[in-house]
């Protein structure tokens, strides 16, 4: 195996980590300084990266909590992440590395949220096998409803007909870079009537994260004679769509709202992207189903993928040591 050192990320690496992400072949934008730093105050920052000699090969987005590493709490996806033309040995090599590294710091065992494969530049599952040699636990599996763009798909009828709703009742999509109407008016007021739940992101936080990544943090909000009915809130990577918030006020049904907005979303603005990903369905971490909600994304033409949670004891690092013969 090559030799590589490890170590935590400091403020002055904030350049080649961003440099290292943005060619990465299993990163998108969220795994970037700016974005990953929007909650500092809420988490200790434990990230490391890995080098042969003076170049990163790898870096792993991180958090402490006791003695165990998770990769990341304040994120939606981590995990390793490597350049895009890594090796199954160096990749071996770089996690025995940073296992060895983690147990020296006390740290005994390491959580992993993976990337959704809809999100890599190409296939990048070195880490899954490497997971199943290193005996790694499952902790969780949450699936995604997500529409692939590159393929024909078709609508039912029912949202055919809310479409039509939403054309009879002559509604506008807007794209604006005002966040403040739709978090306020619907989304924040819904969610904390129907789940008593906030957005995971506050109205301050989105509003600075736009301006950091105003290309990738989009806000589509659908209105009803000048009046604001129902909303968007999209994270845009280079081949995802993803609706992180999507909300609509008591009319929603009735107009059609978001199944018009929707449709234009996928058939329109996103339409030369590789997916369009509606997120979850579920809750009790992937236990129990919104079978309602399930059924609205899937009437789409959504099909389901999943992203992997794992834990990693790291004395188990040793166990990577016979792999290659």
């Amino acid at each position: 195996m090559k030799n590589y050192t490890v170590r935590r990320f400091e403020a002055h690496d904030t350049a080649i980590w961003n440099a290292f992400v943005k060619h990465a072949k299993n990163a998108s934008f969220l795994l970037e300084r700016g974005f990953m730093e929007y909650h500092a105050d809420r988490f200790v920052d434990e990230s490391l990266l890995v080098f042969e000699e003076d170049s990163v090969v790898a870096v792993l987005p991180a958090n402490r909590q006791g003695t165990t590493l998770h990769s990341h709490q304040g994120l939606t996806y981590g995990g390793f992440v490597f350049a895009q033309n890594s090796k199954l040995s160096e990749v071996i090599g770089i996690v025995r590395t940073v296992l060895q590294f983690l147990q020296h710091q006390n740290i005994q065992t390491l959580q992993i949220k993976l990337i959704p494969a809809i999100y890599t530049t190409c296939f990048a599952e070195e880490i899954e096998y490497i997971l199943f040699l290193l005996n790694a636990t499952l902790m969780r599996r949450d699936c995604l409803s997500v529409l692939d763009l590159t393929q024909a798909f078709s609508l039912s009828t029912d949202r055919k007909q809310g479409v039509r709703r939403g054309v009879k009742n002559e509604l506008k999509v807007r794209e604006v870079t005002d966040f403040e109407s739709f978090w306020n008016t619907i989304l924040i007021p819904n969610l904390q009537e129907k789940h008593g739940a906030k957005p995971v992101h506050s109205l301050e936080e989105i509003q600075r994260l736009h301006q950091r990544f105003p290309n990738n943090i989009r806000q589509f909000n659908v209105y009803h004679q000048e009046e604001l009915v129902a909303g968007t809130t999209l994270f845009v990577s280079n081949k995802v769509a993803h609706s992180q918030y999507i909300s609509g006020n008591s009319t929603k049904n009735q107009l059609g709202s978001l199944d018009f907005l929707h449709n234009h979303l996928i058939a329109d603005v996103f339409k030369d992207l590789h997916y369009f990903d509606f997120g979850t369905s579920h809750e009790d971490n992937g236990r129990k189903i919104n079978a309602g909600l399930l059924y609205w994304k899937e009437s789409f033409g959504a099909k389901t993928t999943v992203q992997d949670f794992y834990e990693i004891n790291t004395s188990n690092f040793s166990l990577l040591d016979a792999v290659l013969l």
